[in-house]
């Protein structure tokens, strides 16, 4: 005997259509875009060959599912075209890091400070890394200043999402860009 059921119906991508819908009665939306009301699954089939158009569920969770009277084809192509716009409108934000270290140059720093205008200007987030090496450990204050220096550099550009903290061998601080209105 078959683990697997092979009377389920298989998963399929978008709504179900015409003969795939299953229960008895649906809320029936024309094809004008004019509510109907709640008729038979036969009764909206009908109307749908009538129209020689699909019947559609688009809502299977309402009570009846509601279902549509439109040209399934055009339907899919018009779900597609708008997921892809959702996806070409997103923006990704990356999380960039610069590192440092306790005892950096003036010059050095300034050159990490204008990357992290860059990426603060292009929208993303920046990760901020003082890396201690050795001995120098012991000094976590050189450390934390270059850290202050930082955030009062960035000033209003930026807020600070993590606060400054120590982990392991680094101190980690996270700035993303501030609302600008």
């Amino acid at each position: 005997m078959s683990r697997f059921n092979n009377n389920a119906p298989s998963p399929k991508d978008g709504p179900r259509v015409n003969q795939e819908i299953t229960s008895r009665e649906v809320r029936l939306v024309g094809a004008d875009g004019e509510m109907v009301g709640v008729v038979s699954r036969q009764e909206a089939l009908r109307l749908a060959v009538e129209a020689r158009l699909d019947l559609v569920e688009v809502s299977p969770n309402a009570e009846p599912p509601v279902c549509k009277i439109l040209d399934y084809g055009k339907y899919k192509y018009e779900q597609q075209k708008k997921k892809v716009e959702a996806k070409k409108n997103q923006k990704i934000i990356e999380v960039k890091e610069i590192q440092m270290r306790p005892v950096i140059d003036e010059n050095d720093f300034q050159v990490k400070l204008k990357a992290i205008h860059r990426f603060l200007g292009e929208g993303n987030k920046v990760k901020v890394a003082i890396r201690f090496r050795g001995r120098e450990i012991t000094h976590q204050e050189l450390g934390m200043e270059v850290v202050n220096r930082v955030k009062d550099s960035v000033g209003e550009t930026a807020k600070v999402d993590q606060a400054p903290k120590l982990e392991g061998r680094q101190i980690l601080m996270v700035l993303s860009p501030a609302l600008t209105k």
